[in-house]
Formats: structure tokens, sequence, C-alpha cells
């Protein structure tokens, strides 16, 4: 098997996503992972729209984050994202943030997911099914 697709998602860090002393709030972590990984999935293929319009969704079962390092105001980081671990109707997407300016990890973490389709549309009962096979392939690398 091919080595896993990497998602990179760029950001700067703004007044709004930090704390009274200027450094990074650290919900900010979790928002920008959330992010890294619904463009990592728009990225091979299943963009929002698409998402909505054939009832996919892939809610969030789990989620951990290990704090490194603190970026500043104004600060450019990138999250890096991943598959790391699939299961029948659930996989796992971990992410590395880092400092553009030195490469320096600032956070790891990761979210459990489920992928699952709305049974009659949005807003009715969700059901688990496995991922359609050309996401699949294309979050594996292959």
């Amino acid at each position: 098997m091919s080595e896993a697709f990497t998602g990179r998602v760029h950001h700067v860090l703004s007044w709004g996503e930090c704390d009274p002393a200027g450094i990074i709030y650290y919900p900010t972590y979790y928002h920008w992972m959330d992010s890294a990984t619904w463009a990592l999935v728009a990225s091979c293929g299943y963009p929002a729209s698409r998402m909505r319009d054939e009832h996919y969704t892939m809610p969030l079962v789990d989620a951990q984050c290990s704090f490194i390092s603190s970026p500043t105001f104004g600060d450019e980081c990138e999250v890096r994202s991943h598959v790391s671990k699939w299961g029948r109707t659930s996989f796992t997407v971990s992410h590395e943030v880092v400092m553009l300016v030195d490469g320096r990890v600032l956070a790891r973490g990761s979210e459990a997911r489920v992928w699952c389709r709305y049974q009659a549309g949005p807003g009715s009962p969700l059901r688990a099914e496995p991922m359609p096979d050309d996401l699949r392939a294309a979050l594996s690398g292959s």
C-alpha cells in the first residue's frame, strides 16, 4: 500500500484565536483539526456541497490533543493531517501542527470519526456505513 495522503492547511494565528496573553487559546487547536479533516476529505473529491447532496457526514466521536509549544499572535502555522487508522465505518485522522518558520511542532492530536449517511436526507437519523471506495483509496494514497 502507498503512503497515506497528507493534507496541509495553512493558518495565521489571529487575535481572536489567542488568550489574553496573546498565545494560542487551546480550543483553537481543536477548531484547526476539525477544519483540516474537512479540508482533507474535500481535497479528495468530497467537498461539503457533495457531502450535503449525497447526505454524508462524519460525526466526531473522540478527539485528543497534546500541547507542546504555543504560537503567538501573527505566527504562521500549518496543520498536517492524514488518516492513521481504518475501521469498517470509522477512521482516525492524525494531526500535527507545526510552526512554518522553523518546523517546530506545536501540537499533535487525533480525531476519531464515523462515516455516516442520513437515512432520509439531512435531519433524519444517521446510519454508519463504509466510506466510498474512491474516497478511501484517495485518503490511503493508493
